[in-house]
């Protein structure tokens, strides 16, 4: 049986996903509900997220300038699907998030799904620690063209400082909602990447960039938009793998 507060949370959900609120007003209407009728779960979250901003986690991920490291991650169908590759054919939106049984995840894919065709020639690449069932999921509920990647056990996502492990009280209350990441993830783990969203220039540098390790807000869509047309005004060449060693040893 789906667990009461999890119910309440999808309906709101499926209330404000197509409203012409900001992405950032959808997101808060979902937390203005955990907080009014779900304050011991709102309590901990709140606890949990100040640990996390108390040690600045995700401050030492890929800054603006930098290059972004490449990769090659299945898609919700599984086919490999790798960053040098993407660059080949234009810039990318690089949107981490937590998984398809997040409120706030999954306004966001809508959000972005909204403006797919607005950040072209950019691409958006959706990335999660979980499962192509899951992926997939996800993928479809948002009605997104886009690819979702795995990142299998977090890797990437590791390799970048945007990782944080779940403490057992904040577990707890995850899995007390019914919701169960280590299956989601297909593994044992309480893992979860810091949302985060990278635009990356077709020569592999990162150009913006959004980390938040209070998952409650994200990049809004606006100036995601801005971020992207820094893209526009500077056409540059593909980044080759070779280059991109030159560029971080170039960092170091």
């Amino acid at each position: 049986m789906t667990h009461p507060f999890v119910t309440r949370l999808e309906q709101v959900y499926q209330l404000v996903r197509n409203r012409g609120d900001t992405l950032g007003e959808r997101l808060r209407a979902v937390a203005d509900v955990v907080r009014d009728e779900a304050p011991d779960f709102c309590a901990e979250v709140d606890r949990f997220v100040g640990r996390l901003e108390t040690v600045r986690a995700g401050s030492s991920a890929p800054q603006v300038g930098d290059p972004m490291p490449l990769f090659t991650m299945p898609d919700q169908d599984g086919h490999l699907v790798g960053l040098e590759e993407l660059l080949a054919q234009g810039p990318v939106v690089l949107a981490f998030h937590r998984g398809h049984w997040c409120p706030y995840c999954r306004l966001n894919m809508v959000g972005l799904a909204e403006i797919e065709d607005r950040v072209r020639p950019a691409r958006i690449i959706g990335i999660s620690a979980e499962t192509q069932r899951y992926t997939r999921e996800l993928r479809q509920d948002a009605g997104a063209c886009f690819p979702i990647l795995t990142d299998l056990g977090g890797g990437y996502a590791l390799s970048l400082n945007l990782v944080v492990w779940v403490d057992r009280q904040m577990s707890q209350m995850i899995e007390g909602a019914g919701w169960d990441i280590p299956l989601y993830q297909g593994g044992t783990d309480w893992i979860l990447p810091i949302p985060a969203v990278f635009v990356v220039a077709q020569d592999g540098t990162i150009v913006e960039r959004h980390v938040d390790p209070d998952y409650r807000r994200r990049m809004e869509l606006d100036d995601l938009l801005r971020g992207v047309d820094k893209l526009r005004d500077e056409p540059v060449a593909p980044v080759g793998r070779a280059q991109q060693v030159e560029q971080r040893a170039s960092l170091a």
